[in-house]
């Protein structure tokens, strides 16, 4: 009878046992200041939640140094297993990415992934990163690789990971497939999707802060954890190519307000469109000088309208406007860059616009003077009364007093022929 009670409990202990909460997360894209955020803010959620685990889907080409050392530094102390998974099949953890996977509890790879790269070749333009001795090194940029270096291998011996590999990743830029990652111990497992992830995680020992903790992942319950509309928008204008049109924008806009006082609208909107690429601007690194050629090329756009500069003010402005464009953010930085096809849209627009504005300039000054002496003689006009001293007529709204030779009556139409001072000499229009 015993042996039943407990051979019925051992049945229904399943049914009253909670399932593991995974909280995932995915980063796509560049690493910026919007996905710290985002990673920050899962971090939150899941104490919140009483996550077992953290899940982050990892597809980026690099990005900022900052973002990533704050995101290695809230997952290394996260009390919660932080396990970084480069998916789906086809991604890659460039640069920054392989920082973020040594420095995760656990490091896994979807099948054809790639990892690697992970030298700060935007301060290393021209030399050869294995050459540290070398004269044409500079001071500060042997600096930032032995930073680097002796950055990514304490992330390697914190986790337990091949620190031989990691410092050629930074010396010689090195990348490795997911099968050879696994191989040589740079990551811990490969997975063909979640499911088989967390299946593989089951049973698996972390020591983290001191603590060894089981992972029973098998079964969890994977909860998605969404980015707020905060987090959206700062990943939307730190965006290079939006970035770029908003700076564009506010330009434009600021310039058609000063050119037509109190039209309000374009104001508001470069005003609105400034404001926003300043604060992108100070959240991503850029170029001073791609910004001064932009603003240069349009300066000389706008006073090829005003000087008759035969079109090698407009035409050096385009050149300007496009080199500063291309200029304006580094690529090996940010992890992309503006569009080329969006930069030559720009630039072919601006430089139509303005060949249409000095169309438009040089045709006025052929139009015939529509005010002045010049203008009344040959009018035609009204009498609208008479009087011993002459006549009154109207012209354009004016009332004139006018003199005659012949004799006129009111409402007649009649030529102005002469102007002495204030007063028209007028004859009559003949039928």
């Amino acid at each position: 009878m015993v042996r039943l009670f407990f051979l019925f409990l051992l049945t229904l202990l399943p049914l009253f046992a909670t399932s593991s909460l995974v909280v995932k997360l995915e980063i796509k894209g560049a690493i910026g200041p919007a996905s710290s955020e985002y990673l920050k803010d899962s971090m939150v959620f899941a104490k919140e939640k009483s996550a077992d685990m953290i899940l982050i889907e990892l597809d980026t080409p690099g990005g900022l140094s900052s973002s990533m050392r704050q995101m290695i530094q809230d997952i290394t102390n996260s009390p919660i297993p932080v396990i970084t998974y480069v998916s789906p099949k086809g991604a890659r953890a460039a640069s920054a990415g392989t920082y973020l996977l040594y420095a995760s509890h656990v490091a896994a790879m979807s099948p054809a992934t790639n990892l690697g790269a992970a030298t700060p070749v935007n301060l290393m333009p021209t030399q050869k990163p294995n050459d540290l001795n070398s004269s044409s090194t500079s001071t500060l940029e042997k600096k930032a690789i032995n930073d680097s270096l002796a950055y990514i291998k304490s992330l390697a011996q914190l986790n337990d990971r091949n620190i031989s590999w990691a410092l050629s990743a930074v010396e010689e830029s090195e990348s490795l497939s997911a099968n050879d990652a696994l191989k040589y111990g740079v990551i811990d497992l490969i997975a063909q999707d979640t499911n088989e992830l967390l299946d593989k995680l089951d049973g698996r020992v972390l020591i983290i802060s001191g603590k060894s903790i089981v992972l029973r992942s098998k079964g969890a319950l994977i909860e998605n954890f969404e980015a707020n509309w905060k987090i959206k928008f700062l990943s939307t204008v730190t965006n290079p190519n939006i970035a770029y049109i908003l700076i564009l924008i506010a330009i434009y806009g600021i310039f058609f307000e000063l050119m037509n006082p109190g039209s309000i609208f374009p104001g508001v909107v470069g005003a609105i469109s400034g404001v926003i690429a300043l604060y992108a601007l100070n959240m991503i690194p850029f170029n001073y000088a791609g910004l001064l050629l932009i603003l240069l090329g349009i300066s000389f756009m706008i006073a090829e309208v005003f000087v008759a500069g035969f079109g090698v003010l407009g035409i050096g402005g385009v050149i300007a406007f496009t080199f500063g464009s291309l200029l304006l953010f580094d690529a090996d930085t940010l992890g992309h860059t503006i569009s080329i096809p969006l930069v030559i849209a720009f630039a072919i627009s601006s430089l139509a616009f303005f060949i249409f504005i000095i169309k438009l300039f040089l045709s006025s000054r052929k139009v015939k003077l529509v005010s002045g002496a010049e203008d009344m003689i040959g009018a035609e006009v009204e009498v609208i009364k008479s009087n011993e001293r002459g006549y009154t007529v109207r012209y354009q709204g004016e009332i004139w007093s006018a003199v005659s030779k012949n004799k006129l009556t009111v409402g007649q139409r009649v030529k102005i022929v002469e102007l002495n001072g204030l007063v028209l000499s007028v004859k009559p229009v003949k039928e």
